[in-house]
């Protein structure tokens, strides 16, 4: 499967703009895919290294989008402002969430299972998958419900993007108490207050929709499509007929994907990645697509950086004092 999403905050009716992704991504590359050519050719990659567990790679693009590790951080700061404001209302918010600070990171099935001892424990499950969910949320009273969502609006109708432009802002607010309301609640003003504060504020969607155009560039590129065609042709001596890694295997499901069937299989899979590269190849071109995009978007990613870092100091202070 491509890179996985990370969560995002509750934030209704804010998504990345295609428009913006495309304008973006629309500069031309250099014939080997630097900046002022040729944007179709596939870049030089140089010397392709032996890898097989994908788990710790480090990309171009890591400085922009937050691991796991920072977006548990995130997470914890987005409920600490939720809470906050819902005690103007004289109410408090109790599914604070806490950050695993030994959080792994995203990349540990990036090119299919890359693990051989995982393999042999679970076969194609993934534990790092099964994500711990909040418990359910108390029954709220009808302010209580009103103050965290906000109104029940038609989602095609405007509302305020950024935190500033919310607080000179009265629509689709309401009234708790004699306080204003805002729009989309308490939920929707701890994210605008952490992720879209200004109206200069680059979509954090941004950087992760680069990651997967490069993502998808690489898939097609011919070094990464010989490769697979390798992996496949390794796979099928053995009896295993497979075109891709990130697919589940043909009879392998939610039933029986940690079974013995399952096991066997993705012990061949992961032998299959180590005997033909396709892992230190995958990852190889992945990062030369990366960089070209990251060179034509270096004033968008600058401000991308900088908004992170402001992001995660302010997180760190709503979570130290709690």
């Amino acid at each position: 499967m491509p890179p996985p999403r990370p969560a995002l905050p509750a934030l209704p009716a804010l998504a990345a703009s295609a428009a913006v992704l495309t304008l973006l991504l629309a500069g031309c590359s250099a014939p080997d895919g630097g900046a002022g050519g040729d944007v179709a050719k596939e870049p030089v990659i140089g010397s392709v290294p032996q890898l097989l567990e994908s788990r710790d790679l480090a990309f171009p693009l890591d400085p922009y989008i937050p691991d796991a590790q920072r977006r548990g951080l995130l997470d914890q700061a987005q409920d600490v402002l939720v809470d906050r404001c819902m005690q103007r209302y004289g109410f408090r918010y109790g599914l604070r969430r806490q950050a695993d600070p030994a959080a792994r990171k995203d990349n540990e099935r990036r090119y299919g299972i890359s693990d051989a001892a995982q393999a042999e424990r679970t076969g194609y499950e993934n534990p790092a998958a099964k994500a711990t969910q909040r418990p359910p949320q108390p029954p709220l009273g009808a302010n209580e419900q009103l103050v965290l969502h906000g109104l029940e609006v038609d989602p095609s109708k405007p509302v305020p993007m950024s935190q500033e432009e919310a607080e000179g802002s009265d629509v689709a607010t309401t009234a708790v108490g004699g306080q204003k309301v805002p729009a989309g609640g308490c939920l929707r003003e701890s994210a605008l207050k952490l992720y879209n504060p200004s109206k200069d504020t680059v979509d954090q969607m941004v950087p992760q929709n680069i990651g997967f155009e490069a993502f998808g560039r690489s898939r097609e590129d011919s070094r990464v499509r010989t490769a697979t065609r390798a992996w496949s042709a390794c796979m099928a001596k053995h009896g295993y007929t497979m075109s891709t890694p990130l697919d589940p295997p043909p009879g392998i499901n939610e039933t029986n994907i940690g079974g013995p069937q399952a096991i066997a299989i993705a012990k061949q899979d992961v032998d299959c990645k180590k005997q033909t590269n396709l892992v230190g190849t995958w990852y190889t071109v992945e990062v030369a697509y990366q960089k070209r995009l990251v060179e034509q978007n270096a004033e968008t990613l600058d401000r991308v950086k900088k908004q992170l870092d402001e992001r995660l100091r302010l997180a760190a202070s709503l979570t130290a004092a709690g």
